[in-house]
């Protein structure tokens, strides 16, 4: 009886030991999560699952293009993928052509795939605040991102992590390039 009684104790033991260590990989060091939609193509299409990176940014800021994981902060349970363009403290504006500029100069970049339609609320210069920043999808006319006022500017507490490895579909498996 007592060798039933320590191979329950031992079993229980294991899985409460797994459980709790999957709870500190999911919160503290990464999550999977899927991309829906096409605002991230070419770089992510509708379908990839990815793992995000949640511990590096424990140890660095985030930095230009990288692909950020966020809370929408409209409709709980929904967060949104988008290429950092805009960090802390600067000037982001588009102009009427469709290129954009960060503190009056243009950003060389390669990310979007076609001349930007509409620059939103960035047709106004947007001064960034210290903890902000602003975030836009590489498939530029079919994205939802900081030029919407309902996305705006992310704050960096907002931030869940940075996009590090695709999983599915295997044909892509690999780790993301963010410049």
């Amino acid at each position: 009886m007592k060798d039933v009684i320590r191979e329950i104790f031992s079993t229980v033991a294991y899985i409460l030991v797994v459980l709790a260590a999957t709870y500190l990989l999911v919160t503290f060091v990464g999550q999977r999560t899927g991309v829906s939609g096409s605002s991230m193509e070419p770089t992510l299409s509708d379908g990839d699952n990815l793992i995000v990176d949640k511990i590096s940014y424990r140890f660095h800021e985030p930095q230009r293009f990288d692909i950020i994981v966020f809370p929408f902060l409209y409709e709980k349970g929904t967060y949104y993928i988008k290429r950092i363009i805009g960090l802390p403290g600067e000037t982001v504006y588009i102009d009427e052509n469709g290129v954009i500029y960060i503190d009056g100069k243009v950003l060389e970049e390669n990310y979007g795939r076609e001349t930007i339609l509409s620059a939103g609320r960035a047709a106004q210069p947007v001064q960034l605040g210290e903890d902000e920043y602003f975030v836009m999808g590489d498939n530029r006319n079919n994205s939802s991102d900081s030029r919407d006022p309902s996305v705006g500017n992310i704050k960096r507490d907002n931030i869940i992590g940075k996009a590090w490895v695709r999983i599915w579909p295997l044909s892509k498996f690999g780790k993301l390039r963010h410049r």
